[in-house]
């Protein structure tokens, strides 16, 4: 039977044509998931984004009922990545909402693959003051601005 596959497959990759190849059926083994791939990325509904204290309370100065803050990851900056921060009023259908009414922050499904885990914060200085995200688990290091960052590499 294998020769067959074999020879099968070989007349259908001189045509262009693809072969599905099933994976080898595995030796028996006591662990139930034991040669499963093994996905890292978390489910949508385990993917999160906290929401400082400090930033909930400017939201709730500067958002209306309707506003929001939208958080967008980028390609760019001096690592590789950047964070835009921008007032919002429209939600799209791959969005995700955090923190709570009057104080809430929307970032869209493939942006928060890259800061899952993280906190959105609010940080005033003496020479400026904005949001910002700190304790990205996803990034290995980040730039003085703080608005662009690199990501670790497993």
């Amino acid at each position: 039977m294998s020769f067959v596959l074999r020879n099968l497959a070989g007349l259908l990759r001189q045509r262009h044509l693809t072969v599905y190849n099933p994976p080898k059926l595995l030796q028996t083994s006591l662990a139930p998931n034991a040669g499963k791939p093994v996905d890292k990325t978390p489910a949508i509904s385990e993917q999160k984004l906290d929401v400082s204290d400090s930033c909930k309370k400017r939201l709730r100065e500067i958002c209306t009922d309707k506003n929001f803050l939208r958080i967008t990851v980028e390609g760019g900056g001096c690592s590789g990545f950047q964070y835009k921060f921008d007032l919002d009023n429209k939600l799209n259908e791959d969005d995700l909402e955090f923190g709570e009414e009057k104080a809430k922050v929307v970032i869209d499904i493939v942006s928060l693959e890259y800061c899952t885990g993280a906190m959105v914060d609010y940080h005033e200085e003496l020479i400026r003051s904005g949001f910002r995200i700190i304790s990205n688990p996803l990034a290995e290091q980040g730039c003085s601005c703080g608005a662009s960052f690199a990501l670790k590499m497993d």
